[in-house]
């Protein structure tokens, strides 16, 4: 089976600080896998990097995606590619509605796969039915993108965008912060029913509790912009019980 995601040796820097130092981690379609670690570990570094944010600059190191040199493609490039980055604080876009928001986005990936766009019906019904996916109300779609949404509210719909664009591989950047346990349950409810033999999920998270509803395949513990422990989900249970200190030493 070919690997969705290769990456070897990874280090990157923002401005003249290094923080990633030597990241390896392979993904194979059909993976959860958790990225936990404490504040400044290098995890959303991580996770910019993949999405193509121009702040960082790798310096050493490849990431291969689908076969593709994933560092000589543009933030879009990737997007249609199909990598989906779900943000640890969502952004408001004032004066954009979801649904316009959406069917942009979604057109516009269905056009970098040379398929036609979706007629205004066939939009509709597939919008209510990613929106049922995180128990979302319809209403929704005509207000501004994240404006006047609550936290959870945001991270619902950072769900719903997912499910629309039905990435290969969705990286979730501390998806649980800030969310009351109903708002995780129906989030994480959310990314399970989107997981499918052909795809992969990247959990990043400082908690078990994400971990309790999406449950992984593989727990990796990153300490100063390093991988220093893999293992099964039995991990995130070692981590919770125990801190991070035995990793650390």
């Amino acid at each position: 089976m070919e690997n969705l995601l290769e990456i070897k040796n990874l280090h990157a820097k923002i401005g003249e600080k290094e923080i990633l130092k030597g990241i390896n981690l392979t993904i194979k379609p059909g993976e959860v896998h958790a990225i936990m670690g404490r504040n400044g570990s290098g995890k959303s570094t991580l996770s910019a990097v993949l999405a193509g944010n121009q702040n960082y600059t790798v310096t050493e190191g490849s990431i291969t995606y689908l076969g593709k040199d994933l560092l000589k493609m543009s933030p879009e490039e990737r997007s249609w590619a199909g990598i989906f980055l779900g943000f640890q604080y969502p952004v408001e876009i004032p004066g954009v509605t979801n649904v316009n928001f959406m069917k942009t986005a979604v057109n516009e990936h269905r056009k970098q796969n040379n398929l036609p766009p979706l007629s205004a019906a066939e939009y509709l019904k597939m919008m209510r039915e990613k929106m049922a996916y995180v128990e979302m109300d319809p209403s929704f779609s005509s207000r501004g993108v994240n404006v006047g949404f609550s936290g959870g509210e945001k991270k619902r719909n950072e769900i719903f965008q997912m499910a629309m664009l039905s990435p290969r591989l969705a990286i979730l950047d501390e998806t649980d912060s800030g969310l009351d346990v109903d708002a995780l349950r129906i989030v994480a409810n959310g990314v399970n029913r989107l997981k499918r033999e052909d795809n992969a999920f990247v959990v990043i998270t400082h908690y078990q509790r994400l971990l309790d509803y999406i449950v992984p395949d593989i727990v990796h513990v990153l300490y100063k912009g390093k991988i220093v422990k893999t293992a099964g989900k039995e991990l995130a249970a070692e981590v919770e019980k125990h801190g991070y200190e035995e990793f650390e030493k």
